[in-house]
């Protein structure tokens, strides 16, 4: 009952100002981002955009989650920069990176970390992944271990487990069709659920989401999401868990609503939490109260804490 009658305030209060304050930007390129946004050329057809802030002994890559971006570290990048390099990239097909007909599995994008941090020069980084960029930073270390240093999993996907037949469910539960034509009204629930409760500083991802719908490459977004669901279902990684070597620092937030799945599993998320992190021989759970998927956002001081004592 508290998190829909959440919900019902989250609308009542910020509907009406994400709708007047979202406007549309024909290219993604237009969308404002928190930081200068660099680019490097990966090959002829790809192009990798991203964030490169700070200095430091240490080399921090953020990779975001499903149909997000670069920005949504952007209190992260904030609290860290002034110790640590910090890198946050737009996934292909994603924000102001390339657009197309990726593969977009997770070893795909593995490779892509792997060749990004070759093209600027990166030996070893520790990798932070939000949601299914947890997942790739899992698959990227266990796929190219001497490059990883660390892990930095917020709320990933790969610790929830799921059968044949959830499988099929997950792989079908969306179109690039049933995402392009998401009304307005839809996107802010969406985004909204993704927090314990929805702060102001976050309404920029809203406004973000409904003013790129008539940006040039909006169809190859909505497509790219689609098929990054299949791949996360059709490379999972918890049986291989117990692979991973490297210093592991894991977040969830008490209160996320999408882990565990609620349509399929229910239950509470500290047991994801747990039974993910028991497999890892050298990781460690930190589990946040009043806070939702987004949990990096929403208690941006107690995560970025908590990072920085991990990396000492």
């Amino acid at each position: 009952m508290k998190t829909i009658l959440s919900l019902a305030f989250v609308f009542l209060t910020f509907g009406l100002y994400a709708q007047k304050e979202a406007s549309s930007v024909n290219t993604f390129d237009e969308i404002s981002y928190p930081f200068p946004t660099q680019k490097v050329q990966l090959n002829d057809e790809l192009e990798i955009a991203y964030f490169d802030e700070g200095k430091g002994s240490k080399t921090i890559i953020f990779i975001h989650g499903l149909g997000s971006y670069a920005p949504a570290w952007k209190k992260n990048i904030e609290g860290l920069r002034e110790n640590y390099r910090c890198i946050a990239i737009d996934l292909p097909g994603y924000g102001k990176s390339s657009k197309g007909n990726y593969e977009a599995s997770m070893s795909y994008y593995a490779t892509i970390v792997k060749n990004f941090m070759q093209k600027l020069g990166i030996d070893r980084a520790i990798l932070a992944g939000h949601s299914m960029g947890g997942q790739i930073s899992i698959t990227t270390a266990l796929a190219y271990p001497d490059i990883v240093e660390q892990l930095i999993l917020v709320s990933p996907a790969g610790f929830e487990t799921f059968h044949k037949g959830e499988k099929e469910w997950l792989r079908n539960i969306l179109t690039p069709t049933a995402i392009k034509l998401s009304s307005v009204d839809q996107i802010k629930e969406n985004i909204a659920w993704n927090f314990y409760q929805l702060p102001d500083d976050a309404l920029f991802m809203i406004n973000d989401r409904i003013a790129m719908r008539n940006a040039e490459g909006f169809d190859a977004y909505c497509y790219i999401i689609t098929q990054c669901i299949k791949g996360m279902v059709d490379q999972p990684v918890f049986d291989h868990l117990s692979d991973v070597k490297q210093p592991t620092l894991v977040f969830y937030g008490h209160q996320d609503n999408l882990i565990p799945n609620r349509f399929l599993h229910g239950g509470k998320t500290i047991e994801i939490g747990q039974q993910g992190t028991e497999q890892m021989p050298n990781a460690k759970l930190v589990m946040i109260d009043k806070a939702g998927h987004f949990v990096h956002f929403e208690k941006a001081d107690t995560v970025n804490q908590e990072i920085r004592a991990f990396l000492k």
